[in-house]
């Protein structure tokens, strides 16, 4: 090859090294957007305790309707400064708790009972890496639909090895029959709610009342807190000094109960006792600054309460990974 053809031969390749180089336009089909998350689940330590927060969905809440003793210009003022809009999207939360020796969950979701965007706590359970069937014992807050329809799927027991729990006066206002036709019309799906989430566990002697402040396992008790319904109650977890206090639901907006604690809802029985819970428990949750969890909270709902001049502040759990 002479020098001339050894010139176009190093050209020709020359040229075809920068062609590959080159930007390629090719057509593709632009991808769909999913609109989906995963199973929602969040875990943290609570000294030897293990805390796990599983999400049942989210469903949407028209709280400038709902929320009473204040007024709908104050609600909507309160959410505009967290950058909410009504309605607002709440979640549902429940928290399992791992104490080596018991797993017990803490309100068991909405199950079939509020919709489609509700029910998806035992997706989350098993995303977190747990079976229902490993589940000992269910405490209950109260027996509103988003807190026990999650009890049963199709019409059977869904935690076929749990002992539930809940006051007693929660299991007599809402299981009686005679409470039902008493009741207003609105009313009357959360009694049919209960009666068919609870009555399974019932009939299969595995619900277990207890009366006002109960130590139920070790670590655990549960603490009178009634207002919002008749035997609602809250938990204590303690372990190593550490302290955490599941609400159910003390509370409902954030943005609007934290600066105004005297703001009540509608779905409270006794409002003024609610709100005196809510009081209370906000001051013990500042004073002593343990964990709270709460059933309503944006996911997974834990964190911290902060007294200010004149309500408290909401800090979230700083996430971790549990190296």
């Amino acid at each position: 090859m002479d020098s001339k053809q050894l010139r176009r031969s190093a050209g020709g390749a020359l040229a075809g090294f920068f062609l590959l180089l080159a930007p390629v336009s090719i057509a593709v089909a632009a991808a769909p957007q999913l609109k989906t998350s995963a199973p929602g689940y969040y875990r943290m330590m609570l000294g030897d305790v293990e805390v796990t927060a599983l999400s049942d969905g989210t469903v949407d809440l028209p709280m400038t309707d709902l929320l009473t003793n204040t007024t709908a210009a104050k609600v909507r003022s309160a959410l505009a400064k967290a950058h909410l809009k009504d309605p607002v999207e709440a979640s549902v939360n429940a928290y399992l708790i791992n104490t080596g020796s018991k797993l017990v969950l803490i309100d068991a979701g909405a199950g079939a009972l509020f919709g489609p965007t509700l029910g998806k706590l035992a997706a989350s359970l098993k995303a977190s890496g747990y079976q229902p069937e490993q589940v000992d014992e269910i405490y209950i807050t109260h027996m509103h639909p988003d807190h026990v329809g999650g009890l049963v799927a199709a019409n059977q027991i869904a935690f076929p090895n749990a002992i539930v729990r809940a006051d007693q006066r929660e299991a007599d206002y809402w299981l009686s029959k005679a409470n039902m036709d008493a009741a207003p019309k609105g009313m009357k799906p959360s009694f049919e709610g209960a009666m068919a989430s609870i009555n399974p566990y019932v009939a299969a002697g595995k619900f277990k009342p207890f009366d006002g402040n109960t130590d139920l396992v070790p670590g655990i008790k549960a603490v009178a807190a009634r207002g919002h319904t008749p035997g609602h109650s809250i938990y204590v977890v303690e372990s190593q000094g550490q302290r955490l206090v599941p609400w159910g639901d003390l509370m409902h907006a954030a943005a609007v109960q934290f600066p105004e604690p005297s703001v009540t809802i509608k779905f409270d029985i006794d409002s003024k006792a609610a709100a005196a819970q809510r009081k209370a428990q906000y001051a013990d949750a500042a004073k002593r600054g343990h964990w709270v969890p709460a059933a309503h909270l944006p996911f997974p709902g834990i964190g911290h309460l902060r007294a200010d001049a004149t309500g408290y502040d909401w800090i979230p759990a700083n996430y971790t990974a549990l190296r």
